[in-house]
């Protein structure tokens, strides 16, 4: 049944077999690599309990959960957030629609709580929730009941591995917190990043801080042990067993070993050793998704009208990696599988299209209610500050004058004026469709690959 723990094959020393790899033994390798004796379980916290942290614990838990005298998984999440009403009553007919999970609930006598929140006699709390498997951004797709923990320092103090789950507009603030916890600590944890915002810095030169710099600069850990997660996939349909893929990006002591940790059946992880590219890439696909969403709901579905927009998008994307990247041709690829999916089916262009339906406004901020944390919308702010820096100034290839990057992505500028100055209405993104100096999207493609633009100071990289 979807949603729910499947029965896996037992081997006769009664561990789990999974894809033909005897889990106790992955379990084992990774302890043995991180000099766990016997006695001492492997512990594992995710901070932050948002649709991908949670299924990305969850998907751990079901994996490796029995082995309780081995591992140990938590998720910590702040207390406080009250569920909403209307979100009580659509979880409560969630429950009733699965026969396993509404016997699961009665088995763990927590039924008759959203029986009273559904009645509006008392009000749930999303830790409360997420204890009995609820993560309050999807509802939709129950998940295994997890262990948590609201107590930050409880939650950090002995993991071995911490798994950041938090949008990169929280993460530095969470992490310098945490590091006041590990003041005394003598092993070096290891951190695997999910968060794909970014941040702009403009000293000493203008540069990109993504979250994994961002916990490195909080905490003091090493890079070496800070690494990257992340792909073209939805956190739901991972849970649900649809078949995806994701690579883990950072240095090889601890990249591989976690790659052959994670891999499931159904999800696969490759590795890569360019951590910060990947982390860049993962939040620009979030900004063009909220325009894709606009021209979506502006033009009725229009096939033609997203085609076009597709076109100037990924044109711009290829301009914006020429600079970030030495080989951008190695990110194609991912990249456009990253955005692709995001189009279809992400929180960035559903906001998107919600803006332009007038469903929401942008007074209602980026964190939104059964969504949470639409990180485009900063990611936007950012790359526009980056690339409208005069230091980082092109040539005109008509005009013949320096200019900022910024002047040759229109998309990029419109957005910027939509969700960050809010001079424009989501009307403007088709009118930046609209180009009127009749340029082929593929002339800016030519112009990138064309000149030396690649800048690594934008990454932060000598």
């Amino acid at each position: 049944m979807v949603g729910s723990i499947e029965a896996k094959p037992l081997l006769t020393n009664g561990s789990v077999q999974q894809n033909g790899l005897n889990l106790v033994e992955k379990l084992d390798d990774f302890r043995r690599l991180l000099g766990k004796s016997d006695k001492d379980p492997l512990k594992i916290v995710s901070i932050g309990a948002g649709a991908w942290g949670s299924v990305f614990a969850a998907l751990l838990q079901e994996s490796y959960g029995s082995f309780r005298d081995k591992f140990q998984i938590r998720i910590w999440r702040r207390p406080g957030k009250a569920v909403s009403r209307s979100t009580a009553e659509h979880l409560f007919e969630v429950i009733n629609s699965r026969e396993d999970i509404l016997r699961r609930l009665i088995r763990r006598c927590a039924y008759l709580k959203y029986v009273e929140a559904r009645l509006g006699d008392r009000t749930l709390y999303a830790d409360e929730i997420l204890k009995d498997g609820f993560c309050l951004n999807m509802v939709d797709t129950p998940l295994s009941p997890l262990k948590v923990v609201t107590n930050l320092q409880e939650a950090v103090w002995d993991a071995d591995i911490v798994v950041n789950g938090l949008p990169s507009t929280e993460t530095r603030q969470v992490f310098e917190e945490i590091s006041k916890y590990w003041k005394e600590r003598i092993t070096v944890p290891i951190i695997i990043s999910l968060s794909k915002g970014i941040e702009t810095a403009l000293a000493p030169v203008p540069h990109i801080i993504t979250p994994t710099k961002m916990i490195h600069q909080a905490t003091g850990v090493p890079i070496e042990n800070v690494l990257y997660l992340g792909g073209p996939n939805i956190a739901a349909e991972i849970y649900n067993k649809e078949y995806a893929n994701a690579r883990i990006c950072g240095a090889e002591k601890w990249r591989k070993p976690l790659a052959k940790f994670i891999r499931q059946s159904h999800f696969i992880v490759w590795d890569n050793s360019d951590l910060v590219t990947h982390e860049v890439m993962g939040g620009l696909k979030n900004v063009y998704a909220i325009g894709a969403g606009m021209v979506a709901a502006l033009t009725n579905e229009s096939a033609t009208s997203k085609s076009v927009y597709f076109a100037h998008c990924t044109s711009e994307m290829i301009f914006i990696t020429h600079l970030l990247a030495e080989e951008p041709e190695k990110l194609a690829g991912p990249l456009l599988a990253d955005t692709y999916v995001t189009l279809l089916k992400g929180r960035n262009a559903w906001y998107g299209q919600m803006l332009a339906k007038g469903e929401i406004n942008r007074d209602m901020g980026d964190s939104i209610s059964g969504k949470g944390m639409i990180q485009g919308v900063s990611a936007v702010g950012a790359f526009y500050q980056l690339l409208s820096q005069s230091s980082l100034s092109i040539l005109h290839p008509e005009e013949k004058k320096p200019v900022a990057p910024v002047e040759s992505c229109p998309i990029l500028k419109t957005l910027y004026k939509i969700l960050i100055t809010r001079e424009q209405s989501t009307q403007a993104i088709l009118q930046a469709l609209r180009d009127e100096t009749l340029n082929d999207p593929r002339d800016r493609i030519e112009i990138a690959q064309s000149h030396a633009f690649y800048r690594p100071s934008l990454l932060d990289q000598p």
